[in-house]
């Protein structure tokens, strides 16, 4: 089968975050399975930075190879893509994203052409390529080397829709009649991503959790309706993790190595974390990490009002990232307060993210929402226990343990509050203390595989089904 990736930011030549990586490992799984396949990205200034070859096509098109023979192609405009930011600047997103995202996808169904490479489906990702299903059915619908392809959209995460004014509907090159509530309009504004579910020939999200919760008002961000008009036509494939990167057999940036056979390495990762953190070093106490953005979504405001109640449980917290200034303040005033027992990292680290899914026994997500989520996985895979809120992949893959003994995997709180949050640490800290239980619990998850291969059959599925 004939496979196109669309997306913005392909891991390893552009990256903001999970979506590169998502982008970048999808296309090397379909090919280890004996898919053709090849990807479409702008070409940005930090491009040229990845370390691989790449080398000119044609005049406004270049192109490199990652994996065994996965062509990955750039579309080229300096005016469009040649700047530091993918998306933005400090000062808030480029004015002209419109334009920038609009000629990236018309000029990736060009592309095909050139290149002669017909598709038996392109799979576009978020907003920025969601043109691609619109464009196809119709700037190109009376052409018959297009006539056979099919589009699929993986929504990532519904919070980011490509909105634009009105005014700016004529950039686009389509039928006035478009802008309508049938199509790309959504409270007086261009909405893109409403554009390519409408025009998509099918769409998944990242969990299956995801795709029944984006069905409802609280999770849709406004797109209910429009989604419920194509829930047939609606999958969740769960992201997969990189096992290549995210092994502790394996792993170069952790103290020490160890695997599902023998555990015991944690016990060193975690002293040395200790240590590495300025933390008091201690085995017999628990230790929970949390790495990732500090915003609201993430569930920070939930662990900065439950704080001072889990500094009296006796354990240990390291957290690593960064986001809003508001939460950089509560958390550095609370750091300041505990310096024995919470270590603060304001930083992106990527050696010290490794250290702290290794030496912790705990993995923090009180995620408002989570689409897929690959914290939990890879906790999972170096024998940490994640505490999650239940929601969209979190739901998917994390199975309270006092609900469900037999399947239970991790602790999970159904009421988005402090009290059920501080009840899943504090039967976690249980758990914990019964020594015997929790060294089954660790060795269960440790055997846990949710490699990209299981994911890509899954997509291969649904490509065969199109």
């Amino acid at each position: 089968m004939k496979i196109a990736i669309c997306s913005s930011e392909v891991v390893p030549f552009a990256k903001t975050g999970g979506l590169a990586d998502v982008c970048g490992a999808l296309p090397l799984a379909l090919e280890n399975l004996n898919q053709e396949v090849i990807i479409a990205m702008p070409h940005y200034a930090c491009v040229n930075n990845s370390g691989i070859a790449i080398k000119k096509l044609k005049p406004g098109f270049s192109c490199a190879t990652i994996g065994r023979n996965v062509k990955v192609y750039f579309i080229e405009n300096d005016q469009y893509y040649n700047r530091t930011g993918l998306y933005g600047d400090k000062t808030g997103d480029y004015q002209d994203n419109l334009l920038r995202f609009s000629f990236y996808c018309r000029k990736t169904l060009e592309l095909l052409k050139i290149i002669d490479f017909a598709p038996d489906v392109i799979n576009c990702n978020d907003w920025h390529s969601a043109l691609i299903p619109v464009y196809l059915k119709t700037h190109f619908v009376n052409d018959s080397f297009y006539k056979k392809i099919k589009t699929v959209l993986t929504i990532h995460n519904m919070a980011y829709q490509g909105l634009f004014p009105r005014e700016e509907f004529s950039y686009l090159d389509l039928d006035e009649s478009l802008f309508s509530k049938d199509g790309f309009e959504f409270y007086g504004k261009i909405n893109l991503l409403k554009g390519g579910i409408v025009f998509a020939d099918y769409i998944t999200t990242v969990s299956q959790g995801y795709a029944q919760e984006i069905l409802t008002k609280e999770f849709s961000c406004g797109l209910e309706e429009v989604l419920r008009k194509r829930s047939n036509d609606l999958f969740g494939i769960i992201n997969g993790l990189d096992y290549s990167i995210w092994n502790p057999k394996t792993d170069k940036q952790i103290f020490l190595n160890y695997d599902r056979s023998d555990l015991s390495g944690k016990k060193n990762n975690k002293e040395e974390l200790q240590r590495f953190c300025g933390l008091g070093v201690k085995n017999d106490i628990p230790l929970l990490g949390f790495v990732g953005r500090l915003a609201q979504q993430k569930g920070i405001d939930l662990l900065s009002e439950s704080f001072k109640e889990i500094g009296k449980l006796g354990i240990q917290v390291v957290i690593l990232g960064t986001g809003e200034h508001k939460y950089h303040a509560l958390l550095e005033n609370i750091a300041k307060q505990n310096p024995q027992s919470f270590s603060l990292n304001l930083k992106f680290d990527d050696t010290l993210a490794h250290r702290i899914y290794a030496g912790c026994d705990m993995f923090l997500m009180p995620s408002q929402y989570e689409p897929c989520g690959l914290g939990q996985m890879i906790s999972f895979k170096y024998a940490t226990i994640p505490i999650v809120y239940r929601s969209g992949g979190l739901a998917d893959t994390v199975f309270d343990l006092n609900s469900n003994s037999e399947d239970g995997n991790g602790f999970v709180f159904t009421s988005y509050t402090k009290e059920a949050f501080l009840d899943a640490i504090k039967r976690a800290i249980s758990t914990y203390f019964d020594r015997g239980t929790w060294q089954k619990l660790i060795e269960k998850v440790a055997t846990y595989n949710f490699s990209w291969e299981e994911s890509a059959k899954k997509y291969i599925e649904l490509y065969n089904r199109i």
